[in-house]
């Protein structure tokens, strides 16, 4: 199963487009430089008072399916 480590700074200024209905999608780098835009939903577990922040590894499908998210230690 393919995986990227995505590293998220999301201030929470930045997450109220996603509250107001603005934005559904957030566009992220990996480290390799792959662009991965994910659906915003997939963040909500992470958001704390100042946003989302910290290293991800996502798994997905060979087909490019989120498969899942989560954060490292």
């Amino acid at each position: 199963m393919p995986q990227l480590i995505l590293d998220i700074y999301i201030p929470a200024e930045r997450l109220m487009a996603v509250y107001q209905g603005q934005a559904n999608r957030i566009q992220v780098k990996s480290r390799t430089g792959q662009v991965v835009n994910l659906p915003a939903h997939h963040l909500r577990p992470f958001i704390t008072r100042e946003g989302v922040q910290g290293s991800f590894v996502m798994d997905y499908s060979a087909e490019g399916k989120l498969l899942s998210l989560n954060r490292l230690a």
